[in-house]
């Protein structure tokens, strides 16, 4: 799943387990950035989010490069943060339920209160902003995407079933006037993370977010990684600074990502993404810079999350918006990437939609569901993690 359920810290702190991180220019009011962080998957109706976490957009300036013959993205040194903090939930006896507010820190420092499950947006004058339960708007076929890791070829199917059908989310959404909160000189292209951190004591970052299935999909199997083959590498990935990797560990970053990225190449029986003389494939140090990436001088674009990646694979102008919306169908879009190469034919996991259509009006995202399956009957539905295997003579 893109990013439910990373890694053993967010299995333990489902409040601090960052979903889904979506930017895309505002299909309503142009000029207008939307930012999207959803956090607590498989969120109970009574769901709050932490008043022990800090949850922040982080946004840079950025650029495409290809020096040395290796396309990437380099983030400048400005940087905006938008911080989201959650006051202790308070009952609320005429409405008899449970009143939570929250605060938004401007990157200037002013501050902006706000009530949590307020459907009118709360904000000040070039921003808008919601928090609350909303349902989920991610799709996948996770037995699907386990199966391929475990068989080794695709196994998936042309139609499939949603794992994410009815579930909620605790989302934070927010929509930014680009020229009056960032200034008119800011862009076009702009690099988002999505953060949660611990807002008490010496800060320590708990969980981080760019692009989906990074952590997930490409990063999770350790059993090609010779390197690597008995670290649990994601934990200690969400604790990086995804604009300035430690030196200490970006080689083993690099090892994991240059083993399953060769996996994923293999899985058509062929060869698109042939690695350098120093067997690096050609999409690691691309993807290690781990951030959406989207061009707030064009319109809002459905399903182009990674046009802007493929553009600068290619050499090419990107044509789109880039970044990422919440009905961007992203496992066809990756898996397509990873295994058919820049010109192969789309792969699908057979499931094209979320549960219900999100809007084209803030906050976007629809209200949650009612009545959502409980989280322990989630998890029993889940597969069980895929046991190591011998490659199939499939590979």
């Amino acid at each position: 799943m893109a990013d439910h359920f990373s890694g053993p810290r967010a299995l333990s702190d489902p409040a601090s387990d960052i979903t889904d991180v979506y930017a895309f220019p505002s299909p309503e009011r142009p000029g207008q950035l939307a930012l999207v962080l959803d956090v607590f998957p498989a969120a109970a109706p009574t769901a709050l989010f932490s008043d022990a976490v800090s949850y922040r957009f982080r946004l840079r300036p950025v650029t495409a490069t290809a020096a040395g013959g290796r396309p990437a993205f380099v983030a400048g040194a400005d940087e905006y943060t938008f911080d989201f903090r959650f006051a202790v939930p308070h009952p609320d006896d005429v409405r008899d339920t449970v009143v939570q507010t929250g605060t938004c820190t401007m990157p200037g420092g002013a501050e902006i209160p706000f009530r949590v499950g307020e459907e009118q947006p709360t904000g000040m004058p070039g921003v808008r902003i919601f928090a609350g339960a909303r349902l989920d708007p991610f799709f996948i076929d996770l037995k699907a995407v386990l199966a391929t890791e475990t068989q080794e070829q695709l196994a998936f199917r042309p139609r499939s079933a949603n794992s994410l059908e009815g579930m909620n989310v605790l989302a934070i959404v927010a929509e930014l006037d680009l020229a009056t909160v960032l200034g008119s000189d800011t862009g076009p292209l702009v690099a988002v993370v999505g953060e949660t951190v611990t807002s008490h004591g010496h800060p320590f970052r708990l969980e981080r977010m760019g692009r989906p299935e990074i952590k997930n999909v490409i990063m999770r199997s350790s059993k090609h990684d010779p390197v690597n083959r008995d670290l649990e590498i994601r934990d200690l990935y969400d604790a990086e600074d995804a604009f300035n990797l430690s030196e200490d560990y970006i080689g083993a970053y690099r090892a994991r990502l240059n083993a399953n990225l060769a996996f994923f190449d293999r899985l058509d029986g062929k060869t698109d993404w042939p690695p350098d003389d120093q067997g690096v494939h050609p999409l690691t140090e691309l993807l290690l810079a781990d951030f959406l990436v989207v061009d707030t001088s064009k319109p809002f674009s459905g399903d182009s999350d990674l046009e802007i990646e493929r553009a600068v694979l290619t050499g090419r102008p990107h044509t789109t918006c880039g970044g990422r919306s919440p009905e961007d169908d992203i496992i066809d879009t990756l898996y397509t990437l990873l295994v058919g190469g820049l010109d192969g034919p789309r792969i699908s996991d057979g499931v094209d939609r979320p549960t219900e259509p999100t809007s084209r009006t803030f906050p976007y995202l629809v209200p949650p569901n009612p009545h959502p399956p409980d989280r322990m009957t989630v998890f029993a539905a889940l597969p069980a993690p895929p046991e190591e295997a011998a490659p199939s003579s499939a590979s």
